[in-house]
């Protein structure tokens, strides 16, 4: 295997720029491989300037909190572009003559958790289930993610995109194949930068609802131990954390990777885990449930990466 090389512009960029950077350091699992290249970008100009230098087939993966995100122990071949703290800034943009209601606009690099404050905050509704998303809005709006029933793209407006070539574009929901923790994207997108979303004012009922969900969250999921949030989608009329749980898997270990005692669909880890540890867990609730209960669970975080072979 050829060894990673900075692209051709690297001494121009002003971000950081790693070679073989181990994304155990990035994920919320621990766990990783390293990456050939991890890029952490100074600004939008230095993100668009790193994405035109690298080859048209370059594989890119985009990195929030690293959480719904399982990085094989083999680590990935491309470069991972990480948007957290860089492209974070969260504003809201007032009702005028063109708009007869507030907007909340939150680039890629902001915490859901940050922006479900934000609005609060300033007595807007409508994005207080983001409280319980432990990701960023750019991996939110790349899955769809969602939490006490509410889903980001039920939210948004129009999302801002990067193209292969460096481009940018604000494109509406339309543009866009929507469902369950899934989006597909139009020809030659490359990633999220951001997004404007739509509020309502609260009445104060809003903000009481989050936080009385903030607290169960804490009183049944294991907050605070490395996980990736929920590991499974839920299938349609049923819940996979009651499905792991009836299938007697609450507590089964692989390696260092264990079903959480405390919500059935979380996957803890140990400092002795490893990525294949994560995977093989995975695989194996997935073939207990289906035959135990005959429904098959989809996973809901994301794997990429080479596995190591003995």
């Amino acid at each position: 295997m050829a060894e990673p090389k900075p692209p051709s512009n690297s001494a121009a960029l002003r971000g950081r720029l790693l070679i073989d950077e181990p994304m155990a350091a990035h994920t919320s699992w621990r766990v990783g491989g390293p990456a050939d290249r991890y890029f952490e970008p100074a600004d939008r100009a230095d993100l668009r300037d790193f994405i035109r230098a690298l080859p048209g087939d370059e594989p890119v993966l985009w990195l929030g909190l690293g959480s719904n995100l399982l990085v094989r122990d083999g680590g990935f071949r491309g470069s991972v572009i990480a948007l957290h703290g860089a492209l974070d800034d969260l504003s809201l943009q007032a009702p005028d003559s063109f708009n007869d209601a507030p907007r909340v606009i939150a680039e890629a690099g902001v915490h859901c958790a940050r922006l479900a404050k934000f609005s609060e905050r300033r007595q807007l509704a409508g994005l207080g289930f983001m409280a319980g998303i432990p990701g960023t809005v750019g991996g939110a709006l790349a899955m769809n993610a969602g939490a006490w029933g509410g889903e980001t793209w039920n939210a948004v407006l129009e999302a801002e995109v990067v193209l292969r070539d460096g481009s940018t574009h604000w494109l509406t929901p339309a543009a866009f194949t929507i469902g369950y923790r899934s989006v597909v994207p139009p020809a030659q997108f490359l990633g999220f930068l951001g997004a404007r979303f739509r509020v309502t004012a609260d009445d104060g009922s809003h903000a009481l609802a989050t936080r009385a969900s903030l607290a169960q969250r804490k009183a049944t999921q294991p907050v605070g131990r490395p996980s990736a949030g929920s590991t499974f989608r839920n299938p349609p009329g049923d819940h996979a954390a009651r499905l792991i749980e009836a299938s007697g898997l609450k507590g089964a270990r692989i390696g260092g990777a264990q079903v959480s005692m405390l919500h059935a669909n979380f996957i803890v880890t140990d400092a002795a885990a490893c990525a294949a540890d994560v995977e093989a867990l995975i695989a194996h609730i997935r073939n207990t449930v289906k035959q135990r209960t005959g429904v098959e669970l989809h996973p809901e975080v994301k794997m990429v990466g080479e596995a190591v072979h003995a």
